[in-house]
């Protein structure tokens, strides 16, 4: 029943296996991202309040959703790797750590870019912006911890740990606008009931939600067999596969 489980302590079979869902991934990100940008810039109706601006959520909110998704992922791969001694798991941390500092930013830099018309300023110390610029922050300090030790295995121990501990921001980030007063709009499409947008406006941000999510399994996949090669570089399958490469 577990044997799924315990094959991703196999470096040689997450390498293949992510090789061969990359592809996959890659491919099926691109069609979504291309309806939901064709569908939510020309189709979509402007907002009765915002105008044509709103239209910035269909990069802005799938970029702060894959910041969040990004970093509870990385954190759930770190604490595999610490309570059972996966070192994949630590590769897919590894992995994860500047894809969702990324999406971090391409969130905060969208999310100034609304606010300067919507606000009258590109950045005020709001809960949601607040936590979320904490957000990068922590990508940063894993990504540097990682880096800080000699020896490998301590630098991804310790990377894990503040991964790990770090998840107390992401429900922060979720809830900040319900907790404090915040001049971030509330919910719109993850609330109890029905969504607050019209069916012409939510189906591309939905496009552009799932594109983003496939974009970053798929980048997750490249970077990931990188991190296995790697780390397995004396092991005797990476030599035995870069032979036949060679030899190719």
């Amino acid at each position: 029943m577990w044997t799924w489980f315990y094959k991703l302590a196999s470096p040689p079979a997450v390498f293949r296996t992510a090789g061969r869902l990359a592809p996959w991934f890659l491919g099926a990100a691109a069609l979504a991202i291309a309806y939901g940008t064709v569908d939510g810039l020309a189709f979509a109706p402007p907002d009765y309040q915002q105008g044509d601006a709103f239209r910035i959520v269909y990069v802005h909110a799938p970029s702060a959703w894959l910041s969040l998704f990004a970093y509870v992922s990385m954190a759930l791969a770190g604490g595999i790797a610490l309570v059972w001694r996966i070192k994949v798991g630590h590769a897919v941390a590894a992995a994860a750590a500047p894809i969702g500092a990324s999406f971090t930013v391409l969130a905060l830099v969208t999310g100034s870019l609304w606010g300067r018309p919507m606000w009258g300023t590109y950045w005020a110390w709001d809960p949601r912006l607040t936590s979320e610029l904490i957000l990068l922050f922590l990508y940063a300090g894993v990504m540097s911890l990682r880096g800080a030790f000699e020896e490998a295995a301590r630098g991804d121990r310790a990377a894990a740990l503040l991964a790990v501990v770090g998840v107390v921001n992401v429900p922060i980030i979720h809830y900040s606008v319900q907790w404090w007063n915040s001049l971030h709009q509330g919910a719109t499409v993850a609330k109890i009931g029905k969504p607050a947008m019209a069916p012409s406006m939510l189906w591309p941000l939905l496009a552009m939600l799932l594109g983003f999510m496939l974009f970053y399994g798929g980048v997750l996949c490249m970077r990931l067999r990188g991190e296995v090669l790697s780390r397995e570089r004396q092991a005797a399958w990476v030599r035995e596969l870069m032979q036949a490469r060679s030899e190719r």
